[in-house]
């Protein structure tokens, strides 16, 4: 893939990027949403959709409370959906390279959310005088400069991801030996395994939360019936 061809989805993985802490936070970000629109991208939604699930089904793992470091899944789902959309459908082996891309992916974004941090808080630190005395500019150029940063990472992320990992996918898919049934399936299986860990941690430490999980699986059920 071009540097060129990678453009619209890195402002994809910019934008998604930045919903995931600066703003709007409106759970676009999410892989199941991220894949599903760089797969619509690419041209194929349905591919970006399936990884998006299995990805989803990954991420389940993550909390990303307060300052803890965490995998940023936004410009990762952009890239493991254009990945895996870009490949010929069913060929062996690719949705788990794309998956592998993906998740090296988050584990790198993730990283540099870490050093933005850092950044933004050097920024408030140097700001910190005219904040203190209510300057209301200074306060507003660390928000845009934060939010900025921010976009600019998610992009770059995105773009680094798209150039490194596309050819180690091809490469992977064309020494893949086993059938794509069979790669697809342990890649799900994997994958509930870490939904279905996750859950059972959330239903042993929140009272009741099971009951909503089962109300919210019946509402959905319901709702796809109509």
């Amino acid at each position: 893939m071009s540097l060129l061809e990678a453009l619209p989805l890195a402002l994809l993985g910019g934008l998604l990027g930045l919903d995931v802490v600066s703003f709007p936070q409106a759970m676009v970000s999410r892989p199941i949403v991220a894949s599903t629109l760089a797969g619509t991208f690419i041209g194929h939604s349905e591919s970006g959709l399936l990884i998006g699930i299995v990805l989803e089904l990954i991420a389940l793992d993550t909390l990303p409370f307060g300052a803890s470091r965490y995998p940023e899944w936004g410009s990762a789902g952009v890239v493991g959906g254009a990945l895996f959309a870009s490949e010929a459908h069913g060929m062996p082996g690719a949705l788990p390279a794309s998956v592998l891309a993906a998740l090296l992916t988050a584990s790198i974004s993730g990283s540099s959310m870490v050093v933005l941090r850092r950044m933004i808080a050097g920024r408030l630190e140097r700001a910190r005088d005219q904040i203190e005395e209510g300057s209301s500019g200074a306060l507003l150029s660390l928000h845009l400069s934060g939010m900025t940063l921010d976009l600019l990472r998610g992009a770059l992320v995105t773009t680094l991801g798209m150039m490194i990992f596309s050819p180690l996918v091809r490469a992977i898919v064309a020494v893949w030996g086993s059938e794509s049934d069979y790669s697809r399936a342990v890649v799900v299986i994997v994958a509930a395994t870490v939904a279905g860990g996750a859950l059972w941690k959330v239903f042993h430490s929140v009272r009741h939360v099971i009951w909503f999980f089962v109300g919210g699986l019946v509402v959905s059920v319901v709702l796809l019936r109509i």
